[in-house]
């Protein structure tokens, strides 16, 4: 089942062992095709595995891949574009919601364009914890190799220009 644009869509992110981690209660999509989805997040209620719930302050356009161990946010602050990048599987829509599986590692992008890896300590005892083994590590690490290319590259959606563009379109939509 395909997710449409216009659509309001759940988002839900869990850890490998098959446990929630964390979800999203509504996320507008503004592009869906077999690249990508693209939704935006805005004042939506986040909740966390351990109970806590939280309210998101800013508007966020969400980049969910179908072919890409990893998800991008791009957080519209007053100080400018913050994109996080959670390493994680592939994104699917089935009907109720966006899904992938969070690795842990994340990479965060300052609007001045310095780039921060996050969490490597938290993924090396998930790694062992949680059995992701050899494979999985070497296909995380190479999908993360890719994402700060196309980041050093402003290669989309690391392109001011692009989420401003998708930011209007969200907009429009409204």
């Amino acid at each position: 089942m395909a997710v449409k644009e216009k659509e309001r869509v759940y988002i839900q992110s869990y850890k490998h062992d098959g446990s929630l981690h964390r979800t999203w209660a509504k996320g507008f999509v503004i592009e869906a095709n077999v690249v990508r989805i693209v939704a935006v997040t805005n004042r939506s209620l986040v909740s966390e595995a351990d109970g806590r719930k939280w309210v998101t302050r800013e508007p966020a356009i969400c980049f969910f891949y179908p072919d890409h161990w990893y998800n991008i946010i791009c957080m519209i602050r007053k100080s400018g574009i913050h994109y996080y990048c959670n390493m994680a599987s592939p994104s699917i829509y089935d009907g109720e919601a966006i899904k992938n599986i969070d690795y842990d590692l994340d990479v965060k992008v300052t609007p001045r364009g310095k780039i921060l890896i996050l969490d490597e300590d938290e993924y090396a005892k998930h790694s062992v914890k949680m059995q992701y083994g050899e494979k999985l590590d070497v296909i995380l690490h190479t999908e993360m190799d890719e994402l700060i290319y196309k980041i050093e590259n402003g290669i989309s959606p690391f392109n001011e220009e692009e989420i401003w563009e998708l930011y209007d379109r969200y907009l429009a939509m409204l």
